[in-house]
């Protein structure tokens, strides 16, 4: 991870990065997709190492794991059949008949039904390619079954996963090119950012696979690369090729243009690339695996995307020269007017900053309230899944009969199991003693481990203890991580704009939009206030590793137009404008290029809130919403309001230079 790099510094780098690229536009193209391809065929042969079950569990529950693993017993997959009658034979002889089970029987009887059970033949992770046999035999009988158990489980994962990644590769890309076509007006101009993104996130995937060796990969590593991947990598282009066009409307050579785009469009990049990276560093921090292939993937997307917008994308620029404008669909105004609303706001806010700043925090406070009350679990499948599909279905209604058989865990002994044996069927196998127990409430999970409290050779085996163990985990990791990636964005602000004020302004901006995001997030997953919006049925508790993986990503995002406008305030101010001018200008000039930044990011993450899953959803959502507070309460109000309120302590640090970078049109002064 490189060093934050000083204002000056970033501002040199890119200029001498954009320029070399522009002159030697052919080598920097051909070195661009040399790399993408050789990346994504190394990742190929390499393989993606998947993340194990006992890296990713902790305590009592990943010394049971390696208690297993050290015995070596490997359960077989396992399934259960609802057959809704008395007469199972018909069932059991079916399943038996595909020869794809084994252990076939009748478990338990109530009423008007029957439980059967059975084990999958061969390696448990090949039990869903087994499953289509069994359904069709089941469904030969005439008799009315549900089903569910380790093969249905991993086919709805393994289809959900599968078709939610198709379905977000497919809907997002299409949104953000229709955004930018928009934004430009041109189809060449628009289709720029969108394939540096994809290129990018190419090149970072088989990046990924070849970390994975160190760091294995968690299994929604690859769809959380692709959100930031698109969001990161379209937004950069956007911000250069934005400037860079401007700058030619105003009358300026190419060659000039994109000098003065790599300058300060390609500062911010940098400076946001670096604020990214580093707050996911953070996760590190925490001591957990998933945590860290999340950390790793966004890593590598933000830094090939950033890598790309100051290097193939100038070179590309200087390419095309006027052509990136070919395809034009709408036809542009010049000069650019400025439109009357943000203008009327900006004046309105920068006059009266107290007021503004109030009634803004109170609103954002406001939202923000629900997360008092958060509860954080790791999500049960019932919660995961949509209620109205028929694998909770079966469930429920297994659960309902037969309690005791649908949450059932282990107390694992090595050797005898002495009075231990007494709660529950026992039986040896490998040396280990395993005794099933029922374990579905947390008062199950307490008296279990009064149970073995002081037997050091006893672990427990099941979903609620592996949930209990992995949220205290979370919870230990939480304080050093906001530690860091809040020290850290304060650290990198201060080294790119040399100012105290700046540097805490954006923290507590940053904080409130966290804030806000997390009330959101509450008030409809763990209340369900609205949950029918987003196509959902409130799970009554938020996603355990949400709400950290959340603030980081947050902290990192924000900055991306945070500093880009930051930018444009600081820029006009070098210049000799009055501060309060200079945020007028920098905020008004900027606005275009941020909405249809912002735009992008939040119809993305709007596009992940419609995925199947309950964690994709919550994470769409929060993120989402937080982006679009960022990009409109913060930007247009906060962000002015309190930089006015500064005033000209907002360069605490900076004395105003002589000479300054080539000064845009400027919009009507504020007096």
């Amino acid at each position: 991870m490189a060093a934050p790099i000083s204002s000056v510094g970033a501002m040199e780098i890119a200029e001498r990065l954009g320029g070399w690229s522009a002159r030697h536009r052919i080598a920097a193209i051909v070195l661009w997709l040399l790399f993408v391809v050789a990346s994504s065929v190394l990742g190929g042969m390499a393989g993606q190492q998947q993340m194990s079950s006992a890296e990713d569990s902790f305590g009592g529950s990943r010394q049971a794991i390696e208690m297993l693993d050290a015995a070596g017993i490997e359960d077989p997959a396992g399934e259960l059949v609802l057959v809704h009658g008395t007469d199972a034979g018909p069932v059991i002889a079916a399943v038996k008949g595909t020869g794809q089970a084994v252990r076939v029987k009748e478990a338990a009887r109530s009423g008007g039904k029957v439980l059967v059970s059975f084990d999958w033949k061969g390696d448990p992770d090949e039990a869903m390619d087994h499953y289509p046999a069994v359904r069709d035999a089941l469904a030969a009988t005439g008799v009315r079954t549900e089903t569910f158990g380790s093969a249905t489980v991993d086919l709805w994962f393994g289809k959900a996963i599968s078709e939610d990644f198709e379905r977000a590769e497919w809907t997002a890309v299409p949104l953000a090119l229709g955004i930018l076509l928009v934004a430009f007006g041109a189809l060449v101009a628009a289709v720029l950012p969108v394939a540096l993104a994809l290129t990018a996130f190419v090149a970072a995937t088989g990046l990924a696979a070849l970390a994975s060796h160190q760091f294995p990969a968690a299994e929604a590593t690859g769809s959380v690369m692709l959100l930031m991947g698109l969001a990161v990598g379209v937004d950069y282009c956007l911000f250069y090729l934005r400037r860079e066009r401007e700058e030619r409307e105003l009358g300026r050579s190419a060659q000039e243009a994109l000098r003065i785009a790599a300058r300060t469009s390609g500062h911010s990049v940098l400076v946001s690339g670096a604020t990214v990276t580093i707050a996911m560093a953070g996760l590190f921090l925490s001591g957990m695996p998933m945590f860290e292939s999340f950390a790793v993937g966004t890593i590598l997307v933000v830094l090939v995307a950033m890598t790309g917008s100051v290097t193939v994308l100038p070179a590309l620029l200087s390419l095309l020269g006027d052509k990136v404008d070919a395809g034009r669909l709408i036809r542009r105004r010049r000069p650019r007017r400025q439109g009357r609303v943000l203008p009327a706001i900006l004046r309105g806010v920068i006059a009266k900053p107290g007021l503004a700043t109030a009634l803004a925090v109170a609103f954002l406070v406001a939202l923000a309230l629900p997360a008092l009350g958060m509860r954080t679990e790791l999500l049960s499948l019932r919660q995961t899944i949509p209620a109205s599909d028929p694998l909770i279905t079966a469930y429920e209604h297994i659960a309902a009969e037969f309690p005791a058989k649908a949450e059932t865990g282990e107390i694992l002994v090595k050797g005898p199991a002495g009075d231990l044996a007494a709660l529950g069927e026992a039986r040896e196998q490998n040396g280990l003693t395993r005794i099933t127990i029922p374990l579905a409430t947390e008062a199950d999970l307490d008296r279990a481990r009064a149970a073995i409290e002081d037997r050091p050779d006893a672990a427990i085996h099941g979903d609620l203890a592996f949930s209990d163990d992995y949220n205290a985990r979370l919870k230990d990791a939480v304080l050093p991580v906001f530690a860091f990636v809040a020290g850290a964005a304060f650290l990198i602000m201060l080294l790119a704009f040399r100012s105290v004020a700046i540097a805490a302004v954006s923290v507590v901006l940053n904080l409130l939009s966290v804030g806000a995001a997390y009330g959101v997030i509450v008030a409809i997953f763990q209340h369900g206030w609205g949950d029918e919006l987003v196509g959902t049925t409130g799970a009554g508790a938020v996603q355990a590793w949400l709400p950290l993986f959340v603030f980081v990503i947050l902290f990192g995002l924000s900055m991306d137009y945070h500093v880009f406008v930051v930018s444009r305030i600081r820029e006009a101010w070098r210049q000799g404008m009055p501060t309060r001018s200079a945020i007028f200008h920098g905020i008004g000039s900027s606005a275009g290029t941020v909405t249809s930044a912002a735009l992008i990011m939040v119809a993305v993450f709007s596009v992940f809130a419609t995925l199947s899953m309950q964690d994709f959803k919550q994470l769409g959502v929060g993120l989402a919403v937080a982006v679009l507070l960022d990009a409109t309460l913060i930007r247009v109000i906060l962000l002015p309001a309190a930089l006015s309120l500064l005033n000209d302590r907002t360069w605490s640090l900076r004395r105003r230079p002589t000479i300054g970078p080539p000064e845009p049109a400027p919009l009507t002064p504020v007096s």
